[in-house]
Order: C-alpha cells, then sequence, then structure tokens
C-alpha cells in the first residue's frame, strides 16, 4: 500500500515538473496570435481584418505541419523510457528531412491554393488582397514552424521541457520589435505582419537547433548513428504516425472555424461574442494542454520500459490534473462571465451576447479538458489512426450536426452551435477513452 502511494506520488510530482513549463510555453505561443492582431489593430482596422482572416487561413496549414511534426515525441519518449535514450538523435535527424518535406509542401498549397479559399469567404475585394498579401509573406516560414516543432518533439520526448519555453519566449521577444518596424516605420501593412512572423519562425529554429547541438544536455545521444540523408522506412514511419494527428487537429481547428463562419450570419454582435468566448476558451485550454503533452510523454516512457500498469496510472493522473485545472476554469466562466466579457469589450450588446456564450463555454471546458489528454495519452501508445476515425465522428457526425439543427432548425441561433460543439467535445472525449482504456488492458493482457 505505502509503494502505490509513494508510486503514485513520484508519477504525479513528474508530470507536475514536466507540465507546469510546457503550460507556460502554450501560453506563449497563443500570445503570438494576441501580439499579430493587437498590433495590426493599433495601425487600423483594415489592416487588423486582413491579418485576422489571414491568420486564420495560415491556421490551418500550422496545424497540419504540427499535426505531422508531433510524431516525434512519442517515438522519443518511448526510446528514453526503454533506455534507449542515445538512438534518439538519429531519429531527430530524419525528423528534420520530414520537417523540410512538409514545410514545402505547406508553402506551395498556401501560395497557390489560399486565394481561392480567401476570395470564396466572399469578403471585400481589397481586404482579400491584404489578407493574402499577410498568406504569402508568412508561409515562407512554413519549414521554419515544422523544423521548430521538431526540436520541441526531441526536448519534450526526453523530459527536458524548459528549453521550449524558453524559445517560446524567444518567439514573442522577436515578433514585437520586428513587427513594430515592419509595420509602422516601413508601412508594409499586413504584408509585413507576415514577414514578421516569417522572420520570428526561422529564429526560433535556426536557435534552437543551435542549443541542441551545443548544449551539454544533448551530449549523451549518439549524433552520429542513423543515415545523415533521407531513410525512407524512418520517414514513412514518422508520417504514418503523423498524418493521422495532422487530420485529426484539422477536424477540431475545422469544427472551430466552422462555427465561426456560422455564427458569421447573425450579425456582427454574434461575431465579436463569439471571438470573446473562444478567446478565453483558447486561453483556458493551453493548461489541460501543457498536461496533455507531458501525459504523452510520460505514457510514452512507461511503454518504453514496459509497465503497462505506469501507462493507466500517467494518463489516469494526466486526466485529473487536467479536469482540476478546468474546474478552475469552468467555475471562473460561470461566476464572473460578464466581468470576463467587459475585458475584451465596450459595447454592452456585445459583453451581455459574449458573457452568455461563456455560459456555454463553461460547459464543455471538462470535455476539452477530458479529449486533449485522451488523446495525447492514445499518442503515448503510438495509436493515431483510431482517434483521428473518432475526431471524425465525433465532431462531425455528430458537433456539426447537432449545432446546425439547434441554430436553425431549433431556432437556438449562436448558442445553438456552441452547444454543437459541447456535443462533439464529449463524444470524443467519451470515444477516446473508451479506446485507451481498451488499448490499455490489452497491453496488460499481453505482458
Amino acid at each position: 500500500m505505502l509503494s502505490d502511494t509513494a508510486s503514485l506520488g513520484a508519477e504525479i510530482r513528474a508530470t507536475v515538473r514536466l507540465a507546469l513549463p510546457l503550460v507556460l510555453t502554450q501560453l506563449a505561443a497563443i500570445s503570438v496570435n494576441v501580439v499579430e492582431i493587437g498590433m495590426a489593430g493599433r495601425l487600423d482596422a483594415r489592416v487588423m481584418g486582413a491579418v485576422a482572416v489571414g491568420a486564420n487561413v495560415w491556421f490551418f496549414a500550422v496545424m497540419g505541419l504540427l499535426g505531422v511534426m508531433m510524431a516525434l515525441s512519442p517515438n522519443v519518449a518511448q526510446l528514453d523510457g526503454a533506455g534507449r535514450r542515445a538512438e534518439a538523435a538519429g531519429l531527430f535527424r530524419q525528423s528534420l528531412w520530414l520537417a523540410g518535406a512538409v514545410g514545402v509542401f505547406a508553402f506551395v498549397v498556401m501560395q497557390g491554393g489560399a486565394p481561392l479559399v480567401v476570395h470564396g469567404i466572399g469578403i471585400d475585394a481589397g481586404l482579400a488582397e491584404d489578407a493574402m498579401a499577410f498568406i504569402r509573406s508568412s508561409s515562407w516560414g512554413a519549414p521554419a514552424i515544422a523544423g521548430y516543432v521538431g526540436c520541441r518533439g526531441l526536448t519534450e520526448g526526453l523530459s527536458m521541457p524548459r528549453p521550449s519555453l524558453g524559445f517560446g519566449l524567444l518567439g514573442l521577444a522577436v515578433l514585437f520589435p520586428a513587427g513594430w518596424v515592419l509595420l509602422f516605420v516601413f508601412g508594409l501593412g499586413a504584408e509585413g505582419m507576415g514577414w514578421a512572423m516569417t522572420l520570428t519562425a526561422w529564429v526560433q529554429f535556426f536557435a534552437f537547433l543551435g542549443f541542441i547541438r551545443q548544449s551539454p544536455r544533448y551530449r549523451d545521444l549518439d549524433w552520429a548513428s542513423g543515415r545523415r540523408g533521407p531513410d525512407a522506412a524512418v520517414l514513412w514511419g514518422l508520417f504514418r504516425l503523423g498524418g493521422p494527428m495532422a487530420v485529426s487537429l484539422l477536424m477540431e481547428s475545422g469544427l472551430f472555424n466552422s462555427t465561426a463562419l456560422v455564427i458569421g450570419r447573425f450579425g456582427d454582435v454574434a461575431v465579436a461574442g463569439h471571438q470573446i468566448a473562444l478567446s478565453v476558451a483558447s486561453v483556458t485550454f493551453m493548461v489541460p494542454l501543457g498536461f496533455a503533452i507531458a501525459t504523452s510523454v510520460r505514457v510514452g516512457n512507461a511503454v518504453g520500459q514496459g509497465d503497462y500498469g505506469k501507462v493507466r496510472r500517467a494518463a489516469l493522473i494526466g486526466l485529473a490534473l487536467a479536469l482540476v485545472s478546468q474546474i478552475g476554469a469552468a467555475a471562473l466562466m460561470l461566476t464572473v462571465p460578464f466581468g470576463i466579457a467587459g475585458l475584451y469589450a465596450a459595447d454592452p450588446a456585445v459583453v451581455a451576447f459574449g458573457g452568455g456564450l461563456l455560459f456555454l463555454a463553461a460547459l464543455f471546458q471538462l470535455s476539452d479538458g477530458a479529449q486533449c489528454v485522451a488523446a495525447a495519452a492514445l499518442r503515448g501508445l503510438k495509436d493515431t489512426r483510431g482517434p483521428m476515425l473518432i475526431t471524425m465522428i465525433a465532431y462531425w457526425g455528430i458537433g456539426m450536426p447537432v449545432g446546425m439543427w439547434l441554430t436553425f432548425s431549433q431556432a437556438w441561433g449562436p448558442p445553438g452551435m456552441w452547444a454543437g460543439l459541447i456535443a462533439g467535445l464529449s463524444a470524443a472525449a467519451v470515444l477516446l477513452w473508451w479506446r485507451f482504456a481498451r488499448l490499455s488492458a490489452g497491453l496488460l493482457r499481453g505482458r
């Protein structure tokens, strides 16, 4: 009994130590969006609108890059758990080849295909051109973003989260002055903000890569192992794991973006209120996301060690920590929703609408945290295709149809779409945890 309690306490402490810097890293990452929109807004409303539209389109490419490159972390975590930490260097080298390939692909798609999306939205022609200028300039940073995520995957997979936090803060330190100069000194508008994003991405990537090669923390890795050129088998293994994760992220982000487009039919007040509630929910989501990333690493370590009881324990501890954070966030949204909305807007109608939606946002906090940790635990098991199918069903087979039905057939209006989000996230949480329970039980039976 005492041994079990000690093991539980040790796992909680290990998860918290790993997760706290990751939470701050995620908050730094989301702050980039706040900075880019805020700086553009200080110039003028047109530039702000162009950056907002361009950033929403560019966001899909970034999600694809993140998903593919997230394959590295669970692989590294399993190697570390198995006592084969040194082999992570060769895998990391191959991940950089993958980063270059998917980064160039994203660049080509954004340069050639994004105009169809931007003009298809039906916005003002001049605003569309400015949004495209932002996308064209920011997409030059696609390979750097993918490479930077690879650097994070190696470092976090080795249970070293602090470098990710440091280089996340470096990104903010570069973006603000670069954006200021390009926006206000050179007057490049939305295009200048895109170039500032590109510069930031390349500085982060090269700085992180240089740190990895020079820091003594990585000297025990076998940098001479593996092929220096592309290894098709290794690259395919990474892509086979990361590709479904990219689809899962696109399914989820597509649901939220589509919700915004539907709510756009209900006027400016509804759009503004929706953006307030979504912004608050996005910030609070960074906390369980940090716990989820830590959970993925802890589960991967346990798999590498062959300790399948620890696999379940790591996942459940991650879930408990995420739910505690989400209960706090939900309580805040339920008790002072209009006070929170008032921090974003002065218009009483917008504050009232946004505060009302925060009640609904509070209801999906637990589901959102639970599905996030479940998906991460499955990543730690290197299971991604099953979760991909689950997210398709939950978000687009349940969430979107329920939202559309309540919004239009039942005349709920915008709150109906938020009810659809609750339904989709809840379904994802239940199905993902069911899958994890099934797979982890199979591991225990087979040991």
